[in-house]
């Protein structure tokens, strides 16, 4: 039996267990990325392992969340990643370089190699043929010590593509349409690749945003094929050397196929507050929109932004509309410049925003109060903008255009005939904003630059027998990691302050939360489908960790935020009867007993001490996770020894 793209890589990576769906494996990784929001506290946590240099072939930390130096806090974060990046043998990409994901598929991103990195959207990678993942910004750290990323063996699932896209129909409208067939949480436990002879005809950029949105499916991650496609975006960057061609098995197997026709799609549109709340843009002809952003690591290329550039020429916007351009990186930028495109921009009234996230975390550019927000990016969940009430959809480059041009959502094919756009032979190749790490011997007399808003790493205790606690916080299905831990321009420069974080905790579903754990000391919470997707942000898990929380009990979980609580040190638990969720009230006492047979056997029981109702719960752990959970977390299971 063949193999799979994915397969033939983790093969090759393989350091324990077997390739057999739903067993855990270990794998050996190649690079590591962290950028700044989770950075902080990823190197605090390799700091704490005590391993002087980075043991990765390559790793890169990025400056591109926190890059609005309104106080102190996110300049001070700046110099401390720029500082442990110096001492222990990291590459630092400096504030403005660009957006993580896009800087590493344009410099660093190598086919066949294992990638993790500290934020959801690391699969972005796999547009060039790299298994790559996001993680908790602990296994970042552990990973970059030398030590193996466990996951659970994904299934195979494959997308093949036949067609052509036509004029006004993008890779983003791909995206928003496997998330209509599949939903948020219809790629989990599962890796998709992306075949069929339609491949051929979408460009790197393009297929770096449908290996973005890929995350959005709660997939362990998306990729497509090595090919002279792949070639010709490496030859442009001048990496020739970094190609390597990459492609399944004619008889490899897949769990699932889904068949796209490329040439039968037409613009899409997700509604708030759902990547997969998705239906066609003329199906909302005529909603008054009041803001459209264009950028994020999912559109942002130089690809998408010469579109834009050539759409928005000749032409201004609509003077009720506010047009923010975010280009992915300084290349990017710079390239515009060169051309003349960023000209066109700037004279249709757009405004030109840092190579940085910006908006799409809630970092500026936030709507008005119940405004439309028409945006490129990769989630639209509520409140993420920054705006409460704010109603952000998610569109294509070109149906953002047309909305910023007409003040209405608008079919982007009625804009008429979609200008010749043409990508350079060669990037310009300038390096300068990555600074190299010092060599070993420089490296011992480097000072580590700590602010006082850096906080050290929550302490956690080992997890006993039994837990006696309230439920603290009840919430429904689909909790976010916006929901759990906000971001946004007010919160995110305390990312390196836990203490000081914890107050915005939940703040989107209860804002009593914070001060109601604390008051209990020790709690539970629970919650229902698919809890704890989104984001990658750790600070989901320490953050209630730091406020008391034990155990997490819902109908199913993320699978990164579930790796998140147990590396936190809290026990993710699910109903063995999803409608028993139905029973529980929020404050009422609960208790589990016998944990450590419960933990082995897979199942324990759940007392509602104050009407003596019991509940089945389950759980599935490794021999390693057990013991992860039993030490407290895996920062304390690393220091007894284990890597």
């Amino acid at each position: 039996m063949g193999l799979t793209i994915a397969q033939k890589i983790i093969k090759e990576h393989l350091v324990s267990g077997e390739m057999i769906p739903g067993k855990e494996i270990a794998l050996k990784i190649d690079q590591t990325l962290t950028q700044d929001a989770t950075g902080t506290m990823a190197y605090l946590e390799f700091e704490t392992m005590g391993v002087p240099r980075v043991r990765t072939e390559l790793s890169v930390a990025y400056i591109d969340h926190n890059t609005l130096q309104s106080g102190f806090e996110n300049a001070d974060d700046h110099r401390f990643i720029q500082s442990m990046a110096k001492k222990h043998g990291l590459y630092f990409s400096r504030p403005g370089n660009g957006i993580c994901h896009q800087v590493h598929l344009e410099r660093f991103g190598k086919p066949g190699k294992t990638l993790i990195g500290s934020d959801s959207h690391t699969p972005t990678g796999g547009g060039i043929g790299m298994l790559a993942m996001g993680a908790g910004g602990l296994d970042v750290a552990v990973a970059m010590g030398g030590g193996a990323y466990y996951i659970t063996m994904p299934k195979m699932y494959k997308v093949n593509l036949t067609g052509k896209l036509r004029d006004f129909v993008t890779a983003k409208d791909v995206s928003l349409e496997i998330l209509r067939i599949l939903s948020v949480k219809g790629g989990v436990g599962a890796i998709i690749e992306w075949g069929g002879e339609g491949v051929k005809t979408l460009s790197v950029p393009e297929r770096a945003t449908i290996t973005n949105m890929g995350t959005e499916l709660g997939a362990t991650t998306s990729i497509f094929p090595s090919d002279e496609t792949t070639k010709a975006f490496l030859e442009a960057e001048g990496r020739p050397e970094d190609y390597v061609e990459l492609k399944s098995d004619d008889d490899a197997v897949y769990d699932k196929i889904i068949d796209i026709n490329l040439s039968e799609l037409k613009p899409m549109i997700a509604c708030p507050h759902s990547p997969d709340n998705v239906v066609e843009v003329s199906s909302l002809k005529g909603t008054k929109v009041d803001q459209v952003c264009i950028g994020s690591c999912t559109n942002s290329s130089l690809l998408d932004m010469l579109k834009v550039a050539a759409l928005l020429k000749g032409k201004t916007i609509r003077p009720e509309v506010s047009l923010s351009i975010s280009p992915g990186s300084k290349q990017v930028l710079s390239m515009l410049a060169d051309c003349g495109a960023l000209s066109d921009i700037l004279a249709s009234g757009a405004r030109v925003l840092e190579c940085a996230c910006g908006p799409c975390i809630g970092m500026g550019f936030s709507p008005n109060s119940g405004g439309v927000s028409l945006r490129t990016f990769n989630r639209n969940f509520e409140g993420r903008s920054g705006t409460a009430d704010g109603q952000v959809y998610l569109v294509s480059p070109e149906t953002a255009v047309a909305a910023a041009l007409t003040g209405e959502i608008t079919d982007p094919i009625l804009l008429g005939k979609m200008p010749e756009v043409n990508m350079p032979e060669k990037f310009k190749i300038d390096d300068s904003a990555v600074i190299p790490p010092a060599s070993a011997e420089e490296a011992k007399d480097i000072e580590i630059l700590r602010g006082p808003n850096i906080k050290p790493f929550p302490d956690s205790k080992p997890l006993g027998d039994s837990i006696n606690v309230p439920l603290v916080l009840k919430v429904g299905d689909n909790i976010t990691t916006d929901h759990i831990m906000p971001a946004g321009a007010k919160i995110l420069p305390y990312r390196s302050n836990i203490p000081h974080l914890s107050q915005y905790c939940f703040g989107v579903c209860d804002k009593t939360f914070p001060e109601r754990a604390k008051a209990a000391g020790e709690s539970i919470i629970v919650g229902g489908n698919n809890y704890g997707q989104g984001s990658s942000r750790e600070h989901a898990a320490l953050v209630p960790l730091y406020l008391g929380v034990r155990a997490v009990i819902t109908k199913s979980f993320a699978r990164i935020h579930a790796a998140n609580l147990i590396n936190a040190g809290i026990v993710p638990l699910t109903f063995e009867n999803p409608d028993d969720y139905d029973k529980l009230n929020q404050n009422d006492n609960l208790s589990i007993d016998n944990i450590y047979v419960g933990l082995d056997s897979g199942r324990l029981i759940l007392k509602n001490t104050d009407s003596g109702l019991e509940i089945p719960l389950v759980c599935s752990f490794t021999e390693r996770q057990k013991a992860i959970l039993k030490a407290g977390g895996l920062l304390k299971y690393v220091g007894m020894g284990n890597m």
